[in-house]
């Protein structure tokens, strides 16, 4: 999957580290106040207010870092953000929808991480559920109904889009 020239883009959030999750290497997690701040420095290419209070973006900085370092930039963000740097980025980048098989899959997988509450469940699924809607916008499509075989499908789309500039 060429991890030499790929660098996932570290996001902000407003919301709490999960579990494990480390700042900086999961999320740059900021306060709403931060968050609010750098947004009127104007240093984020993207961002949304996902839920009330809690923003998630991708700093400019971010992605500059990663291309000093002579990589290509991989983003994780929401259909929203998605949507934002595809306009931004145009030709330049390639946007892939990942979704789930179905809602009631979904449901089952958030279930049973046994970290989000009943309430942010029902907010998730219809999030979701709006989020697809989106999947016409998107260049490519790859449903996670295998692990393994969302991985090579994503693999086979980094490899066409990569390959052509390797041969150059």
């Amino acid at each position: 999957m060429h991890p030499d020239l790929f660098e996932l883009s570290v996001s902000c959030t407003t919301r709490a580290p999960r579990g494990q999750e480390v700042h900086g290497k999961e999320y740059y997690f900021i306060s709403v106040e931060e968050f609010q701040k750098r947004i009127e420095n104007n240093d984020f290419i993207e961002y949304e207010q996902v839920y009330d209070g809690l923003y998630y973006g991708t700093l400019k900085e971010e992605i500059e870092r990663i291309e000093a370092a002579g990589r290509q930039v991989l983003f994780d963000v929401d259909v929203k953000g998605g949507v934002n740097l595809k306009k931004i980025l145009g030709d330049k980048a390639t946007s892939i929808f990942i979704c789930p098989p179905s809602i009631e899959e979904l449901r089952r997988r958030l279930e049973g991480r046994g970290d989000t509450s009943p309430e942010m469940i029902e907010k998730r699924l219809a999030k979701a559920e709006f989020e697809l809607t989106f999947k016409p916008l998107f260049d490519r499509v790859v449903i996670n109904d295998d692990l393994t075989n969302a991985f090579t499908q994503l693999d086979a789309i980094i490899d066409e889009t990569v390959e052509p500039s390797i041969n150059r």
